[in-house]
Parts: C-alpha cells; structure tokens; sequence
C-alpha cells in the first residue's frame, strides 16, 4: 500500500471537512452570487416619506429572512429619472422595481386609473379591505396582460389626499378657477375639473418650483408628502377634500422577477407582505404627526362641507365612473364591489 506524506494528508483531511461544512449550509447561503435589485422611488428618503418607510422595512425583513441573498439598492429622488419614464425602464427590465402611487401605472394598463377618481374610497380601510381581495387581483392582471409587470403589493399612503394652496380655499365656489397641479391622468383631471378648478399636469420633480413660481395655485397631495418635500414654504393653506385615499404600490418588471430563484422567493414575498402590513398602522400615525408638524409651520387647515363632498361624489358617478366603465368593461363589476364593501 502506498503511504503519502503528513502535508499531503493534512491537504486532504482539510478539503474534506470544508467539503462537509459547505454540505451542511442551506441553498440559499450557498448561491454563488446575490440577486441585485434596484429600486427607483420618487420621494426623498425622509421618515415622513411613505417609499422610504416601507423601503426601510422591507430591506429590514429581506435581511432577517434571506441573509444577503437579495441585495436591494434604493434610489430616492428621481435619482433614475422620472416616474413616466421609471415605469418603461421596469417595463423592460433596465430598472427592477418601483414604489410609486397607482396613478403612473395607468399608462400602461388604463384600467387602474379607476383608482385615481375622485371619492372613489371613503378610507384607506376600505381601499386595503377591497384590493387585498379580487379588485385587487382584477387590476394586478390587467397590468401583467399588458405589459409583464407585476404588483406586489397594495398599501397605504400616508394620508388621504387634499388641496393646498397659497390662498385660502374653503369652498367649491372658492376652488373654482384655481390652478391646481394634478397628475397627468383622466381621473385626476376631470375630478378637478368637475370641482370647478383648473387642473395642470406636472411631473412631482417639478412641483415645488412651479408652486413658487405661480406656474400653479397649489398642489393636491396628502400632509406627509407635504411636509417632507418641504411645500409648506410656498403654500400655507390646506383644504381637507380627503377627495382620494389611492394606495401605494411596488411594482416589478417580468425580467427582474425572472431573475429571482424559485428558492428565494417565498422569503422575498414575505419581507414584501411584513412590510406592508407594518405600514398601514404608521401610516395612521403619521398622518396626525404630519398635520400637527405643518401646523406648527403655519399651514391652517379648513374642513370640506360634507353636503359639498356628497355633491361632487354623486356627480362624479354618474358620469366620470360610468363613462370609464364603459369605455372599459373589465372595471364595471369592480365599481360594482367597491361601492358594496363601504357598508
């Protein structure tokens, strides 16, 4: 029998127990290199920032569940360009995710923008109770039928919408012919129209200038946002339409979801569900924080005059939801279920 030398034995004995230590590890430990993800946001990463918020626990849970398996870069800002053009880089895979109101996913699958219509909600609690459901389900297909991208998840805001300008508005007959920043969708515009104002599409990066400038009256927006961009310096009147309680949603391209393992995906659909329901208790809290804060940066808040808000809401359904129930036939049922789930 041939005998080896004590170096080469000691070669041997290493290579095979680092051979069974690596056995012993789990799949994922194992992979030979991490997912690489990035995530585009359109608001600045501050803790009254919704994006932000739910970004940070969901990095935080990714971590716990997966290790560094799935790595995740956050660019806040606009840092990778503006949302319309974000949502065709996710389309294609150049970007991998964003977290973004629903409003900009409705040019690529029109049907969301059913969402965006003005007291469409009566509280976040109603639009998590119906889009956690077959609602949900309904829009997430249309938006993967026509473009490969799919919605995570479905959460909250930080507050409903409202109006705030640089003069006090405290009624319809004071709204009317205000020029009011909205986003560039159908909904959002004839929803402002039917209140009697002007309503101006502009890009949210080009907001604050605007407001200051005049090139706008004021901005429709919900009190967080409000306050972490910092549009208190240029209006300092709210007017609580609470005219929208649209959700906030992550969205991910068909190739970047291709590029996660079967293995890491139930840890990476957790961390995504964990987030998401930690963040529809903060997003209560926030909201009074926010107020509060924007108070004590002389913003006065007045209240709509419910008979004026259930004036608008009746005209808005019976010609703005049946119009676009019409024009798309898949959201008919859908108004249906939404209006019976507020009882």
């Amino acid at each position: 029998m041939a005998s080896i030398s004590r170096r080469k034995f000691l070669q041997l004995t290493s290579a095979a127990s680092v051979a069974a230590a690596a056995g012993s590890l789990p799949v994922i430990a194992r992979a030979s290199a991490p997912v690489s993800l990035r995530f585009s946001s359109s608001m600045v990463a501050d803790p009254n920032a919704s994006h932000y918020v739910w970004y940070q626990n969901f990095a935080a849970n990714l971590k716990a569940n997966l290790g560094d398996a799935i790595h995740v870069d956050y660019f806040p800002n606009n840092q990778l360009g503006k949302e319309s053009d974000v949502v065709q880089q996710v389309k294609i895979g150049s970007i991998d995710m964003m977290v973004t109101g629903v409003s900009i996913w409705a040019t690529l699958a029109p049907e969301i923008g059913m969402l965006d219509m003005g007291y469409l909600f009566d509280s976040f609690a109603h639009a998590e109770k119906v889009l956690d459901g077959h609602v949900g389900a309904a829009l997430n297909k249309c938006l993967q039928d026509r473009s490969g991208c799919q919605i995570l998840t479905w959460t909250s805001q930080f507050g409903a919408r409202n109006v705030f300008t640089k003069k006090p508005v405290r009624s319809l007959a004071e709204f009317k012919g205000t020029k009011i920043r909205v986003l560039p969708t159908p909904a959002f515009i004839e929803t402002f129209k039917a209140m009697g104002a002007v309503p101006t599409p502009i890009p949210f990066g080009e907001l604050y200038m605007a407001a200051q400038t005049g090139v706008v009256d004021g901005l429709e927006h919900d009190s967080a946002t409000v306050l972490s961009g910092k549009f208190y310096e240029v209006v300092k009147s709210c007017w609580k339409t609470q005219h929208n309680f649209s959700p906030l949603v992550v969205v991910i391209g068909k190739r970047s979801m291709d590029k996660i393992p079967a293995e890491l995906r139930p840890g990476f659909f957790k961390a995504i569900k964990d987030a998401s329901l930690k963040q529809r208790p903060i997003a209560d809290e926030k909201v009074t924080q926010a107020e509060q804060a924007l108070k004590e940066r002389g913003m006065t808040f007045y209240p709509m005059a419910s008979a004026e808000r259930d004036a608008v809401r009746s005209q808005l359904q019976g010609t703005l939801y049946q119009s676009f129930a019409k024009q798309y036939p898949v959201t008919a049922p859908l108004f249906s279920e939404i209006a019976a789930a507020k009882a």
